[in-house]
C-alpha cells in the first residue's frame, strides 16, 4: 500500500515486483474541482509506474468524492512496447475497508479479475455547425466564437453530466442566438469534439486542423463540468480585451457570476489549441457535487438541476453574443495572453 502515486514511484522494484499494488490516497472536494488533477495521476499513470517496478496489478481508490459503492473509472495510461500491468478502481467504502486490513497485523491477499479489452479501433467525429455573422459571413477569414463539449462518455453511466448536460447547454445557447432577429456581427460556432475521454483526440485534430488559422478564432468557451451554477468567470485573452470581458461579467451579474480573473484555459478539449495561441474564457460551474457522480453508474439525468441548467445556457448565451460584439480583438494568436 502507497499513500500517493509519488510515494509508489519512490519505492524498490524490490519492493513491489510480483505483488498487488494499492494506492490510498484521497481526492478532496472542491467547488471548481481542484481536487481532480492531483488524484487522477494515480489513475492515468499507476499502470505506467506499475510496469515499471514489475507489480503484478495496480489497484487504486476511485478518482472521486462519493460515498456509494460505485467505483469510478477513467483514461489511463500504457506505454508502448512495455508490459501491460492490469489496473483497476474500487470504491471509497472498499478502499477504506482494503485500508483498515491493509493496516493490520495479518497478510492480505486479493484476487483480481478484469474482463476490460480492446477490440478494434474506431473513427469517431467532430460535430460542428456554424451560426454566420451578420459582419462578412461569405468571407472564408470571417472571426469566429467558439462554444464547445464533448460527445462521448464513460459507459459505466449515461453520462448525463458527462458531457450530455455541456452539449444541451452550448447548443440551447446557440439556439437562443439563432433565433434572435439580429445576428452578431461575428460568427458564433458549436463544435461538439469526439474522442474526450479517451484523451482529447477530437480537440487534438481539430487543433491540427485549424491551428494555421488560430487568429481567426476570436475566444473560445467549453462546457465540461456538469450542470452545477455558474459563479465565475477565468479568462486568459490579451490586456485591452480585459474591459469588455470586465463589462460581460457585470451584465452575466445578475445570474450570480460574481467575479472574472485573469489566467486559466477554455475546457480540456480546447487545451490542444490553447498551446497555439488560442484566448480563452471559462465559465466556472459549481463543482461540490459533481465528483459524486463522475464516470459512474450515477451519472444519470436525474442529477441535472433544471433551473442550474437554465443560468448555464442563458450565461453562455450573453457572453457568445457579447463576445461576438467585442470591439476589440481578445488576442488569439499572441504569444502571451494573460495567465
Amino acid at each position: 500500500m502507497f499513500d500517493d502515486l509519488d510515494d509508489f514511484e519512490a519505492a524498490s522494484p524490490e519492493s513491489v515486483e510480483g505483488r498487488i499494488v494499492f494506492i490510498r490516497s484521497r481526492m478532496e472536494r472542491a467547488r471548481d474541482g481542484s481536487g481532480y488533477g492531483p488524484a487522477v495521476q494515480k489513475r492515468a499513470r499507476g499502470s505506467v509506474v506499475g510496469a515499471e517496478k514489475g507489480a503484478a496489478a495496480v489497484v487504486i481508490r476511485s478518482v472521486g468524492t462519493s460515498s456509494d459503492r460505485f467505483a469510478h473509472t477513467g483514461m489511463m495510461r500504457f506505454t508502448a512496447g512495455s508490459r501491460l500491468v492490469p489496473a483497476a478502481a474500487i470504491s471509497n467504502p472498499d478502499a477504506d475497508q482494503l485500508e483498515r486490513l491493509m493496516t493490520g497485523d495479518q497478510p492480505v491477499r486479493m484476487r483480481v479479475e478484469i474482463e476490460a479489452s480492446v477490440n478494434e479501433t474506431y473513427t469517431s467525429r467532430n460535430v460542428i455547425a456554424q451560426l454566420d455573422g451578420a459582419a462578412d459571413p461569405e468571407s472564408i477569414d470571417a472571426p469566429i466564437v467558439a462554444l464547445g463539449a464533448h460527445l462521448d462518455s464513460w459507459d459505466v453511466g449515461t453520462g448525463a453530466l458527462d458531457d450530455a448536460a455541456g452539449v444541451g447547454i452550448v447548443t440551447a445557447a446557440a439556439k437562443l442566438i439563432m433565433d434572435h432577429e439580429a445576428r452578431p456581427d461575428r460568427s458564433i460556432q458549436v463544435i461538439l469534439f469526439a474522442a474526450e475521454e479517451i484523451g482529447l483526440w477530437g480537440g487534438r485534430a481539430w487543433a491540427d486542423a485549424h491551428g494555421d488559422e488560430v487568429e481567426r478564432y476570436q475566444v473560445a468557451s467549453e462546457s465540461d463540468f456538469g450542470a452545477g451554477r455558474i459563479y465565475a468567470m477565468t479568462a486568459r485573452v490579451a490586456d485591452e480585451a480585459m474591459p469588455v470581458i470586465e463589462a460581460i461579467q457585470a451584465e452575466l451579474a445578475p445570474l450570480g457570476i460574481e467575479s472574472v480573473e485573469r489566467g486559466g484555459g477554455a475546457g480540456p478539449d480546447f487545451t490542444p489549441m490553447l498551446a497555439r495561441g488560442l484566448a480563452a474564457v471559462r465559465l466556472r460551474q459549481d463543482g461540490s457535487k459533481y465528483f459524486d457522480y463522475h464516470h459512474t453508474e450515477n451519472d444519470t439525468l436525474d442529477k441535472v438541476d433544471p433551473e442550474a441548467m437554465k443560468q448555464n445556457v442563458a450565461a453562455f448565451a450573453v457572453f457568445a453574443w457579447l463576445a461576438a460584439q467585442s470591439p476589440v480583438a481578445f488576442g488569439s494568436g499572441a504569444e502571451l495572453l494573460g495567465d
